[in-house]
């Protein structure tokens, strides 16, 4: 059984109420489990605990209102239900080595000059290219005011399209030799905006001829419109003949795209693969060459 698609509706329970009180129990109750195997089942999908999760979502969105609003500390603070300033202030240092306050003057700063630099140079995003049917009405970027954990987030946004054919694609690769006959899981959180064709992640395992042995673009599950940070996964075999896995973010259409917390993990054969098996579709014979037959 997939649990992802009820993980995801807790997630996004989760975002609308951080400013809410929230518990294990109510958001167990919520999913329709006991709060034993919610807890369980979260932390193998996400990776952490609901707690952790709910902690350090308060803890980016308080760092978010301490760089682009000028709300009192004091008030942030009660805001994502922390009951004292001090409990804040030891649960904010915990992710940002810096205490509110000192945060607020030190990265202000330094978050105006790194912007103003990214808008002189658009190749600052160390790793990823940009790619796609028509790259050159998209463009990719660093976020440092919407992220879902730390500092930033990468996007990738229209700006010239013309159709919902058209499609981009943040993307690297790297060699598959460290994963021949394994299982690996790619996993991250993505939001969108105004999406009116559909985004997700995608991952390709190619051997050394470039011809795909497996492939995902959550083309059957697509992200579209406006939606919160939310998790997502895609899980692919790498046979022994592969050579390349690449990876990334699509966007087909108009909108944005953020995404941030990438990470590849090895799975076990229990896991369900969520490879496009496009030999499904060939039939075994040829059919209705008279045109005789329809539906």
């Amino acid at each position: 059984m997939s649990y992802s698609p009820i993980i995801q509706k807790t997630i996004e329970y989760i975002e609308k109420n951080l400013h809410e009180e929230l518990s294990l129990e109510s958001i167990a109750q919520f999913a329709r489990f006991s709060k034993y195997h919610y807890h369980r089942i979260f932390q193998k999908e996400v990776g952490v605990t609901v707690s952790e999760y709910i902690r350090y979502r308060r803890i980016a969105n308080s760092a978010n209102m301490l760089l682009y609003t000028d709300e009192k500390i004091i008030d942030i603070a009660f805001y994502y239900r922390f009951e004292t300033q001090e409990s804040f202030t030891r649960s904010f240092k915990k992710y940002y080595h810096l205490p509110p306050g000192q945060y607020r003057k030190i990265i202000g700063k330094l978050t105006l000059q790194r912007e103003e630099i990214v808008l002189k140079n658009e190749q600052l995003l160390k790793g990823w290219k940009l790619s796609g049917s028509h790259p050159f009405n998209y463009q990719m970027g660093i976020d440092r005011e919407n992220f879902h954990k730390g500092r930033a987030s990468g996007f990738l946004k229209s700006f010239t399209v013309q159709s919902q054919g058209e499609f981009a694609t943040m993307m690297q690769g790297f060699k598959a030799e460290k994963y021949l006959g394994k299982r690996l899981k790619l996993s991250g959180f993505l939001k969108s905006k105004d999406v009116d064709g559909f985004c997700g992640f995608w991952m390709r395992v190619d051997d050394a001829f470039h011809d795909i042995l497996q492939f995902d673009n959550m083309s059957d599950r697509p992200i579209v419109g406006n939606t919160e940070w939310n998790h997502y996964h895609i899980v692919l075999d790498v046979p022994k003949n592969s050579a390349v896995i690449a990876f990334g973010v699509l966007l087909s259409g108009n909108g944005q795209v953020w995404i941030d917390e990438l990470k590849f993990e090895e799975v076990d054969k229990q896991t369900p693969t969520t490879n496009i098996d496009f030999s499904a579709d060939l039939l075994d014979e040829p059919t209705n060459l008279s045109f005789e037959e329809w539906e």
